[in-house]
């Protein structure tokens, strides 16, 4: 074992080739790093460290050190044990594990989670893309809800998250419906087997990935329900089918009497058979339909329909707008739509307000008669 000399300290060659860094405290006692070198310039750095500290005034024996980084939990190890103690959905899963690898974790990755202060946190929010206020807001939420853990774990007194309306994101885009006539249109210009989905989705008001995870079981024609109990999602490269969304997604809903004979059809002309077949399949008939295989044939239709803005979730706010329209109340749209509160309903409640308003003038134009 070879030992060189150094104005401080002294740096050991072990037999392994790796290296061993000591030197004499201000106390007089020797001291070793607790972990060896695979060089010599680590080495080097490790004693040039130590021996700041010391003429800073800093120094606390290595031993101490490690005791104390024990008890200072950082926020990037919480965020983790965090993120493994929730029972998450897929998509919601990979959304968090985005935000935090991008967004939050390299400003707190290796900050104390005492540490985090509210002015730690208005800094960092203030430097977040200001150009994309959902990220933003989806961002500060999950700062604000792991904090919020912290302080249930009795981890920090208090949660630090105290910025007013940072946690909500105005509508980037205002959703226009699409109109009876633009549906005509669309449903026009789209290949037959994809009808019934476009009419599904705009009247029954459901999400893409309840309609292509339909099986011939879930829907019952003679009643005129659809069962909604599955979803289907892409997740990291993989097709996951699990359950709705929330449990309020796990719902039945009544089919518009308009609608049965489409859908009567369509389940009469699909090759498989079975009650578990998908009522719309990919082209091989047993696997789920892609976005992009659906999108290759929506975006000329709303084209066509001149409706380029349109998105096929759209399709849903489409169909929640009429529902409205009937008079439905918040709890009839919730149950209809599958939300389990009543702000996403309420949305929907206004803009057939809107609508409503237009009736209403109308009707006293009507009354006016003719000038």
């Amino acid at each position: 074992m070879a030992r060189q000399k150094r104005q401080f300290g002294a740096i050991e060659v072990l037999p392994s080739g790796r290296y061993r860094a000591k030197y004499r405290g201000p106390d007089r006692m020797r001291y070793a790093a607790l972990h060896t070198f695979d060089t010599k310039l680590d080495a080097e750095a490790w004693l040039a460290d130590e021996r700041r500290a010391i003429s800073a005034d800093t120094w606390v024996p290595p031993s101490q050190r490690a005791a104390r980084r024990r008890e200072v939990e950082t926020f990037g190890t919480y965020a983790e044990k965090w993120m493994r103690r929730r029972d998450l959905k897929p998509r919601t899963a990979q959304h968090y594990r985005s935000l935090l690898d991008r967004q939050i974790l390299p400003t707190f990755a290796d900050v104390s989670l005492k540490a985090i202060t509210s002015e730690r946190v208005r800094d960092w929010h203030a430097d977040l893309d200001r150009d994309r206020p959902t990220l933003r807001a989806h961002a500060y939420s999950l700062l604000r809800t792991i904090l919020g853990t912290a302080v249930t774990d009795e981890k920090i007194p208090a949660n630090p998250c105290h910025i007013r309306g940072a946690g909500a994101a105005k509508r980037a885009r205002r959703i226009k419906p699409a109109s009876l006539a633009e549906l005509e249109t669309i449903a026009a210009h789209l290949p037959e087997r994809y009808r019934p989905m476009l009419m599904l989705s705009a009247w029954c008001a459901l999400r893409f990935g309840e309609v292509t995870e339909l099986r011939r079981k879930d829907v019952d024609l003679k009643n005129g329900v659809i069962h909604v109990r599955r979803g289907v999602v892409r997740a990291d490269g993989q097709v996951i089918v699990g359950t709705p969304k929330s449990d309020a997604g796990t719902r039945d809903v009544a089919i518009p009497p308009h609608l049965i004979p489409l859908l009567k059809a369509h389940r009469d002309s699909m090759p498989m058979r079975g009650q578990d077949a998908l009522l719309f399949p990919a082209a091989d008939g047993t696997s789920h339909m892609a976005p992009s295989t659906l999108y290759a044939v929506f975006y000329p239709a709303r084209a066509a329909a001149g409706r380029p803005d349109l998105r096929w979730h759209d399709l849903r706010h489409t169909g929640a707008v009429l529902a409205a329209q009937t008079g439905a109340t918040l709890a009839e749209l919730m149950g209809r739509l599958g939300h389990s509160s009543p702000a996403a309903a309420m949305r929907y409640q206004h803009a057939a307000g809107e609508r409503d308003a237009a009736i209403a003038a109308a009707l006293s134009r009507i009354a006016e008669g003719p000038r």
